[in-house]
């Protein structure tokens, strides 16, 4: 991952009762950080039958209980394409309760003030009501601090007005938070060439969208895999990986002419507003303003904080602790290659000229009008291509 450029990786789920110091010091040591969502295969918010109680909560606490000691720890997700129709938005405030009652647990907790964001499925009708609201209201401390944008309008031979990123760019043009694609890199059309990356690094969209993860660094049977760890696909052991080309250098050569320059954290003066909450409309969003959200509430939540301990790890049930073990030296609080700015009204996160990562699958027309994610649970990724990048590969790893 570091010799393609790699600077951030996508996780979409993880074993809280593992030991994970040895893959996380390998990519703090590698200038690597690790994008991670909090739910687990059976805890997601289910757009069709939205809840968001106790059992859920618990299980966000022991990912946040585990993962918040490392400090090159960018980032957790709330949820994963949660709605990803219009018959779903009534579910979005249950998505709201769970950012606000995890960031009221991180503050009970007295942990870093952690990033917390979404990553949103590209579904033309929820555009942008879904991106607005999340981030919309007085109370920070219930909206989202970033959001993720898994989209495959880029494919082929196309361009930033044919593909549809266009669109993309008047939808996010001042969005008072930082806004990415969580996953990109549709294998449709032909060679992948990632051509997308220049427009997301370049003049027209830098200044509103801070990186890309490229979907994804495994190969799976959808063909959207950068390496390949031989016939049975384990990453653990011996298995060195194998490039699948040309996908893997076509990466490697475009993030190399992509140099995007940041913001100083010591020049970065925001000055921009929440977005205004959507009214609903019929037929189409269904959330009416910014109503209250069903929370568990500051009791629990306290509760929770006081009896929660961190999870005893265990061995790894697969692969050794890698050698040359030693603590992390990385400094969460000047993100190393990371850095947050903004231009103008808009808040972006951008990379510095000393990493770069990509990599996601997918398919989608220029109007995109559905999902076009590819098949599978589970995503490598990263924000690639400029000083930021993150899903599959900016990198996003799974």
């Amino acid at each position: 991952m570091a010799e393609i450029g790699t600077n951030s990786i996508r996780v979409y789920h993880v074993d809280p009762y593992a030991n994970h110091d040895g893959c996380m010091d390998v990519f703090s040591q590698n200038g690597i950080y690790v994008w991670l969502d909090l739910d687990t295969f059976n805890t997601t918010i289910d757009q069709n039958a939205p809840t968001w109680n106790t059992e859920q909560f618990i299980a966000f606490t022991q990912v946040m209980d585990v993962f918040q000691q490392y400090d090159n720890l960018a980032g957790f997700w709330i949820g994963n394409e949660v709605i990803n129709t219009l018959a779903g938005s009534p579910s979005a405030p249950y998505v709201k309760a769970a950012v606000a009652d995890m960031k009221a647990y991180m503050a009970a907790k007295k942990y870093r003030q952690i990033p917390i964001g979404y990553s949103a499925a590209d579904i033309a009708e929820l555009r942008p009501a879904l991106q607005n609201y999340l981030a919309c209201g007085d109370d920070m401390n219930q909206s989202i601090d970033f959001y993720g944008l898994n989209s495959y309008e880029w494919c082929g031979a196309a361009t930033y007005q044919s593909s549809g990123y266009v669109n993309l760019q008047a939808m996010s043009k001042g969005y008072n938070i930082p806004i990415f694609f969580s996953e990109t890199g549709c294998n449709v059309g032909g060679e992948r060439t990632f051509d997308d990356q220049a427009a997301i690094f370049g003049p027209d969209m830098v200044e509103t969208w801070s990186g890309s993860i490229i979907y994804e660094w495994v190969q799976e049977s959808n063909d959207y895999g950068l390496v390949t760890y031989g016939s049975k696909g384990e990453i653990y052991g011996d298995n060195e990986p194998v490039p699948i080309q040309p996908d893997y250098s076509n990466l490697a050569s475009k993030w190399k002419t992509i140099t995007p320059s940041g913001v100083a954290e010591s020049a970065y003066k925001p000055s921009f507003s929440p977005p205004a909450c959507p009214s609903s409309t019929a037929g189409a969003w269904a959330v009416n303003g910014n109503p209250p959200i069903p929370t568990l509430g500051s009791k629990i939540v306290n509760q929770a904080a006081a009896n929660n301990k961190q999870i005893p790890t265990q061995t790894p049930s697969a692969g050794p602790t890698p050698s040359g073990y030693k603590a992390a030296t990385t400094s969460f609080s000047t993100l190393n290659s990371l850095s947050l700015s903004t231009s103008g009204s808009e808040s972006q996160l951008t990379p510095s000229p000393a990493g770069q990562t990509g990599s996601q699958t997918g398919t989608a027309s220029p109007s995109n009008t559905s999902s076009s994610k590819p098949n599978g649970a589970e995503r490598l990724g990263a924000f690639a291509g400029a000083p930021l990048a993150f899903a599959a590969l900016a990198l996003f790893f799974v």
